[in-house]
């Protein structure tokens, strides 16, 4: 499955949570990665996340495409990160 995975955590964790996400999923920009995952690492993600950030305070959105057959990704400005797998 293809996933993008975005993120706003307090400053104090942003570290720990890309350093966790960038073990699965790749850099795009800032605190937004994507890339193909099965199910087993996907939930291995959510496990180490659930562990890192602070439920309260945090948030962690992560879409899931079943196909990126009919997707596209168009981009305006800089580009940040990688273009490794593009929507």
């Amino acid at each position: 499955m293809f996933v993008i995975l975005v993120y706003d955590v307090s400053e104090k964790r942003v570290a720990k949570v890309l350093k966790i996400c960038r073990k699965y999923l790749n850099w795009v920009q800032n605190s937004v990665l994507e890339g193909e995952i099965s199910a087993a690492n996907l939930k291995k993600l959510k496990l180490e996340l659930k562990n890192a950030i602070n439920e309260e305070e945090d948030s962690v959105i992560i879409y899931i495409l079943r196909s990126t057959r009919y997707s596209e990704r168009q981009t305006m400005g800089i580009k940040k990160g990688g273009d490794e797998l593009i929507i």
